[in-house]
């Protein structure tokens, strides 16, 4: 009995005092930005601590692999196109010798046969036009493809933020799905502190702690906006995640301190 009252008492101490929790500022918008299409880096335009606005250029990638692959659909085009028009070409005298035989026939100077013979070559010479013109949309439509892949060649910032980590240079070939700079939003920092199982309780969601950035001087009031649902097996704590509002320049990977009442 005496024990259970004793941890009793030290409980009622622990939650009227509160905790104070270490943590790490932490931007909540981090972004991997990464090449679509492979290719040389011919320039790079920011550098690890740079802030940047949405739209800036990033980096450019040389050209030379869709400039190849332009010129090849652009052939395709032109031998689509050639092929249609030898086609039409055809198709015109075909009517025109058709109308011609027809005027013919009536006057029994030539055999329904070759009237027949005509009418045929000239079904299949419309479905070779149809065939030809669906090449030439086809092609087109490549091409429209292959030039918006131009676009993709200049990698601009999504959002405003601060280059964090810089892993290309110029003359580095870009991999497509590998990062090549990460992007730090500051308009969307949290602090990040782990909190032990025990301790959980005290801590729901919206809740309002004390936050200190000792570096910045800073001190105001954050709120409790996650709670990471996986627990460290070894230390059993728990990830949380505080957003604030601070007026003062503030960096990620910043110290930090959140006090719970």
């Amino acid at each position: 009995m005496k024990f259970w009252i004793t941890s009793l008492a030290l409980a009622s101490t622990l939650s009227a005092a509160g905790i104070s929790l270490s943590g790490s500022v932490i931007s909540d918008n981090q972004k991997m930005i990464t090449s679509r299409n492979m290719g040389f880096v011919t320039s790079v335009n920011v550098s690890e601590g740079s802030r940047v606005s949405k739209g800036q250029l990033l980096y450019t990638i040389d050209s030379k692999e869709i400039d190849s692959a332009k010129t090849q659909v652009e052939l395709g085009i032109a031998q689509a196109e050639l092929s249609l028009q030898m086609y039409q070409n055809q198709y015109a005298n075909l009517q025109l010798n058709l109308e011609r035989n027809k005027r013919l026939l009536t006057q029994d100077m030539v055999s329904k046969f070759e009237v027949e013979n005509l009418e045929l070559s000239k079904k299949n010479l419309q479905n070779m036009i149809a065939i030809g013109e669906r090449q030439v949309n086809q092609a087109k439509a490549r091409l429209q493809e292959v030039n918006n892949q131009y676009n993709y060649l200049r990698v601009t910032a999504p959002n405003n933020g601060v280059v964090v980590a810089k892993n290309i240079k110029v003359g580095e070939m870009a991999m497509p799905g590998m990062p090549a700079i990460v992007l730090s939003d500051l308009n969307a920092l949290k602090i990040e502190v782990e909190v032990a199982e025990n301790n959980l309780q005290l801590v729901p969601m919206g809740k309002k702690v004390k936050v200190t950035i000792p570096s910045v001087n800073y001190v105001g009031i954050g709120r409790v906006s996650a709670i990471i649902p996986s627990s460290n097996p070894m230390t059993h704590t728990f990830r949380i995640k505080v957003s604030f509002s601070a007026k003062q320049t503030v960096y990620p990977g910043m110290y930090a301190t959140v006090d719970i009442e």
